[in-house]
């Protein structure tokens, strides 16, 4: 597997390990156009595993077409996160499995009301595993630090104009 970026492979399995986001998952829809769907992850053996109902879109479209792009960052500043592509290959077998991992990890625990409908429908789930071919890390933590010390001061922080640089004219001219 390829690797980029400001991190380490170590770095970017331990991003992977740790942050519990939903995964951006870039597909090819059947029309040819790109889609991007969230979806729970988790890092295992290498890969990327998510779950979906064998019967979603998502699942037929990666069917016809496994490769994709994925990426894995929270929203909130400081931006950083992993982006990739890979091959996604759907199995069945792990489908229930991958799922109550996944309800552990997102949820804490198989008694939610979510959890307990999402696994009245178990039978149904296909494990998703994506294999990463590349990986890239990025990090905007440093040239966010002014902008999250100016947000925690309530300054409004990038939504505020720059000042103007030396030698250019302000506004329209």
């Amino acid at each position: 597997m390829d690797a980029s970026g400001p991190w380490s492979a170590e770095r970017i399995r331990a991003h992977l390990e740790e942050t519990v986001v939903p995964l951006r998952l870039a597909v090819l829809s059947a029309s040819g156009h790109p889609r991007v769907v969230s979806l729970w992850y988790l890092l295992d053996e290498g890969a990327l595993w998510c779950a979906t109902a064998g019967t979603s879109r998502v699942a037929r479209w990666l069917e016809r077409e496994p490769r994709c792009g994925f990426e894995v960052a929270r929203d909130e500043p400081p931006y950083r996160g992993v982006r990739g592509a890979g091959m996604a290959r759907l199995g069945k077998a792990r489908g229930e499995e991958i799922l109550c991992r996944l309800l552990d990890r997102y949820l804490g625990s198989r008694e939610t009301p979510l959890a307990r409908w999402l696994l009245s429908r178990a039978s149904q789930e296909v494990a998703i595993r994506i294999e990463p071919e590349r990986l890239t890390s990025w990090d905007f933590s440093r040239r966010m630090r002014n902008e999250r010390a100016a947000l925690r001061r309530g300054s409004g922080g990038s939504n505020e104009s720059p000042p103007p640089r030396p030698g250019r004219p302000r506004g329209g001219g």
